[in-house]
C-alpha cells in the first residue's frame, strides 16, 4: 500500500509541475517586455507572482486532497476485488508450502463448515491432497478427489512472493505459496458413469451339448426340455432388460446395457448353475456357453469380441462364460468336464479341411510344445504320416529332446523307413518356410510355449491342433484350427483325422507305436479323460500296426529318475487336509517329467484330492497339477499363468524361488477355494 502510495503521489506531482514550467516560460517573457516597455513588463511580473500563488496553495493544500479521493477510490477498488474473492462461487484457498490454510473464500467454507478453518492444514479436510503433491515449478496441475459424496478437480498453482517489496518473508529468497481451486465435476462423473453404464453388451449363447442331451431322454420330453431351456434363457435376459434372440436351434444372439454386468459377475453368471440343474429324466446335464464382447465405442467391435469370447468359450470346455472387455478377458464357471461329441461329423471336416491345405502347400513343418512329451512328439509324427501320404516334404521342429521322448525320437532317427533330416532346429526350418508352407503347431495353442516362437511369425499358413483348453493367450488367426477340450489327447485327435486323409490308411508301426503311446500318456494307461472315441482310436491304431509292449518300452524310467520320483513323494507334505504339495529333484535327466509322475503317484494314495508337485530348471520353476476331478487344477494353474484340463494342467513361474513359488501355490489355493470358479 505504501509503494502504491508513492507511485500515485508521483503521479499527481508531475501533472501538477505543468504551471510552473509556464511561469518560467511567462517570466522570461515578461523580462522580455520590460526592456521594451517597463508597465507591460511589470503587469507580466504581476501575472507570473499571482500565478506562482495559486499553483503553491494548490499544490501544497490540493495534492493531500486529491491523494485521498483517488486512494479512497483505489481501497473501493480493492475491496470490491476481495469482497468478489470471498463470495466467488468457486470454492479458493491460498496454502503455504506446508498445506496449511492461510485464506479462504466462502465457497470452501460452506464444502468445510469449520469455524477454525484458517490454520489448518488442508490434509485434514482433503485426505487425497498434501504437500508433496504441490507443483516444483510455476505451473497448474490438478487433481480429482471426493469428499461428501462429491468430485472435485482440484487445480493447484504455484505463487513466489515479491522478495524486494515485501516485508514479510524476513530476507527469504524463496518464499512460495499455492492457490487451490475447486471444481464440482460431480454431475460430470454423473453423465460419464451413465454414458459407461449404457454401453452395449453384445453376446452369443451356445448351447454346449444340444444333440447329445436330446438324444438322451425320449422323444415326447424333448420339447419340454427346449422349452425349460429357453424359459430360463429368456428370465436370464429379462432380468438385465436385455434382447434374446434364436438364431438357431441351440444358438442365440443376446444383447444389454454394461450397466448390469456387475450384478452378474456378482453372482458369477448363475445361468449357469440354473440351465445344468434342468432335470426331465436327461442322463446329462445342459451346458451352456457365453460370449460377451465390449467395445468403447463400437458396436461392430463389441461383435467381433463377442465372437472371440464364444470361441475361446467353447475351445475351453464350454459350461462356462467369457467376457472380452477391450484387450481384457474374465472366465466364469468352466466347473464340469467337456462333454465327448460322438458324431465325426466335425473331425470329417476338419480333416477334409487339413487335406485341402496339405495338397496346395509347397511344404509341411510341424512344431509341438517345449519339453515335448510323448503327446506332442507322437501328434508331430502322426501329422507327418498324413503329409507323407499326400507326399508332401515334411519335418518336425525339435530343439531339445528331453528324456521323456527320446526313446521314441531314437527309434524314429534309427528306422530307414523315416528320412535322415524328419527333424529339424527351428533355426533350420525358418530357412525352409516360403508364402506357401504349412506350419502345423501340435498338443499348444499358446505362442510362448512352443517350442520355438519366432517360427509363428514367418508362418502364412498356421494350423493348430490342441486339447488343451484356451486360455487368453492363443495363437490367432490360424488357417485352421481344431481344439476340443473333451479329447483324451492330440494324437487321438490326429487319429481320428487320419481316417479321413485317404481311402485306405497305412501306417509304418513307429507311427501306430507313437500315436498310441500319445494317448496313452495322456490318459494315464486309459484310465482317466477316456471316452468311445479314445478306445475307437486305440483300437484303429492296433489295426495298423501298434504293439502295446513296444509302447510300453517307451515309458521305462532309469534307476535315478525312479529314485527322484520316490523322493517327491516322500518328501511330499499335505496342504487343507486333501492336497499333497511336494518338490521333485531338479538335477536329474527330465525334472518336468519326474515332477509329472510325482503328481500321478501322490494321486493313488487315499484321502488325497490334488497334487502338485514344483521343480525347478534353468531359473524356471515348473508346477505339475493333477486331481480327480474334485478340484478344478486347471483354474488353479491359470490364475497362476498357466493352464491345461480340469484334472490335469501346469504352469511356470520366473523369478522366484521354490519356498516363495509354494507359498503363492498355497495363496492360489486358498483364493480358488474361497472363491471358488471365478478367475
Amino acid at each position: 500500500m505504501s509503494n502504491q502510495k508513492i507511485r500515485l503521489s508521483f503521479r499527481i506531482t508531475k501533472y501538477l509541475l505543468w504551471p510552473i514550467i509556464f511561469a518560467i516560460a511567462f517570466l522570461l517573457f515578461s523580462s522580455y517586455v520590460w526592456s521594451i516597455d517597463r508597465d507591460l513588463g511589470v503587469i507580466g511580473f504581476m501575472v507570473v507572482l499571482i500565478n506562482l500563488i495559486i499553483f503553491f496553495v494548490m499544490y501544497f493544500f490540493g495534492q493531500r486532497r486529491i491523494m485521498k479521493e483517488t486512494m479512497n477510490i483505489s481501497m473501493q477498488v480493492s475491496n470490491i476485488q476481495k469482497d468478489h474473492l470471498i463470495h466467488f462461487d468457486l470454492p479458493h484457498c491460498i496454502l503455504d508450502g506446508t498445506g496449511r490454510i492461510m485464506w479462504f473464500n466462502d465457497a470452501l467454507y460452506d464444502i468445510l463448515e469449520d469455524p477454525k478453518l484458517l490454520d489448518n492444514n488442508i490434509h485434514n479436510y482433503f485426505s487425497g491432497i498434501s504437500a508433496n503433491q504441490f507443483p516444483t515449478y510455476e505451473e497448474s496441475v490438478d487433481k480429482i478427489i471426493d469428499y461428501k459424496e462429491k468430485d472435485y478437480k482440484v487445480v493447484f498453482h504455484k505463487h513466489q512472493f515479491d522478495v524486494n517489496q515485501s516485508s514479510l518473508v524476513n530476507g527469504l529468497s524463496d518464499f512460495y505459496y499455492y492457490s487451490l481451486y475447486f471444481y464440482d465435476i460431480t454431475n460430470e462423473h454423473i453423465l460419464m458413469r451413465v454414458n459407461e453404464e449404457q454401453k452395449a453388451v453384445i453376446g452369443y449363447v451356445y448351447i454346449d451339448n444340444y444333440d447329445e442331451v436330446l438324444q438322451s431322454i425320449e422323444e415326447v420330453r424333448r420339447p419340454l426340455l427346449i422349452a425349460l431351456i429357453d424359459r430360463n434363457l429368456n428370465k436370464f435376459v429379462n432380468s438385465v432388460n436385455g434382447v434374446l434372440r434364436k438364431m438357431e436351434k441351440d444358438k442365440y444372439f443376446v444383447f444389454f446395457q454394461k450397466k448390469y454386468m456387475e450384478n452378474l459377475e456378482e453372482n458369477k453368471f448363475k445361468i449357469l448353475d440354473d440351465i445344468r440343474e434342468i432335470s426331465i429324466g436327461n442322463d446329462l446335464p445342459v451346458t451352456i456357453s457365453i460370449g460377451l464382447g465390449i467395445h468403447e465405442s463400437d458396436y461392430t467391435q463389441s461383435q467381433d469380441y463377442s465372437r472371440i469370447a464364444i470361441d475361446l468359450a467353447l475351445g475351453r470346455g464350454g459350461d462356462q462364460a467369457v467376457i472380452k472387455n477391450n484387450d481384457k478377458f474374465s472366465f466364469y464357471g468352466g466347473k464340469t468336464r467337456g462333454v465327448e461329441k460322438h458324431t465325426r461329423v466335425k473331425a470329417r471336416i476338419k480333416a477334409y479341411a487339413f487335406k485341402e491345405l496339405l495338397t496346395e502347400s509347397d511344404n509341411v513343418i510341424i512344431m509341438g510344445h517345449r519339453n515335448q512329451d510323448l503327446d506332442s512328439l507322437g501328434a508331430a509324427i502322426g501329422v507327418f504320416a498324413c503329409a507323407r501320404m499326400l507326399e508332401k516334404d515334411v519335418h518336425i521342429v525339435i530343439n531339445d529332446v528331453t528324456t521323456a521322448v527320446k526313446a521314441l525320437y531314437d527309434r524314429v532317427v534309427e528306422s530307414k523307413n523315416f528320412p535322415d533330416d524328419i527333424f529339424i532346429s527351428g533355426t533350420k526350418a525358418i530357412e525352409q518356410i516360403t508364402e506357401n508352407t504349412a506350419v502345423i503347431i501340435v498338443d499348444v495353442n499358446r505362442p510362448s510355449y512352443v517350442e520355438y516362437p519366432e517360427l509363428i511369425n514367418y508362418a502364412k499358413k498356421l494350423v493348430v491342433f490342441d486339447h488343451h483348453r484356451v486360455s487368453a493367450e492363443y495363437i490367432k488367426d490360424p488357417v485352421l484350427s481344431y481344439i476340443e477340450p473333451y479329447a483324451s489327447s492330440t494324437s487321438e485327435m490326429v487319429t481320428e483325422i487320419l481316417r479321413y486323409i485317404t481311402e485306405k490308411v497305412k501306417l509304418d508301426p513307429i507311427e501306430a507305436d507313437a500315436l498310441f503311446a500319445g494317448i496313452s500318456v495322456d490318459t494315464k494307461n486309459f484310465i482317466i479323460k477316456t471316452g468311445v472315441k479314445t478306445f475307437e482310436a486305440a483300437a484303429f491304431l492296433r489295426r495298423n500296426g501298434a504293439d502295446v509292449i513296444r509302447v510300453r518300452k517307451f515309458f521305462q524310467n532309469d534307476m535315478e529318475t525312479y529314485k527322484a520320483r520316490a523322493t517327491a513323494v516322500k518328501d511330499s507334505i499335505i496342504y487343507r487336509d486333501n492336497i499333497a504339495i511336494s518338490v521333485s529333484p531338479s538335477d536329474i535327466g527330465n525334472p518336468t517329467l519326474v515332477a509329472a509322475q510325482a503328481a500321478d503317484e501322490l494321486l493313488n494314495i487315499q484321502g488325497i484330492k490334488a497334487s502338485f508337485v514344483l521343480t525347478m530348471v534353468n531359473e524356471t520353476i515348473f508346477i505339475s497339477a493333477r486331481s480327480y476331478d474334485a478340484i478344478n487344477v486347471q483354474l488353479i494353474m491359470e490364475r497362476l499363468g498357466g493352464g491345461g484340463h480340469l484334472s490335469v494342467a501346469g504352469a511356470q513361474l520366473e523369478g522366484i524361488n521354490i519356498k516363495d513359488a509354494i507359498e503363492k501355490l498355497k495363496a492360489t489355493i486358498d483364493e480358488f477355494l474361497e472363491k471358488g470358479e471365478e478367475e
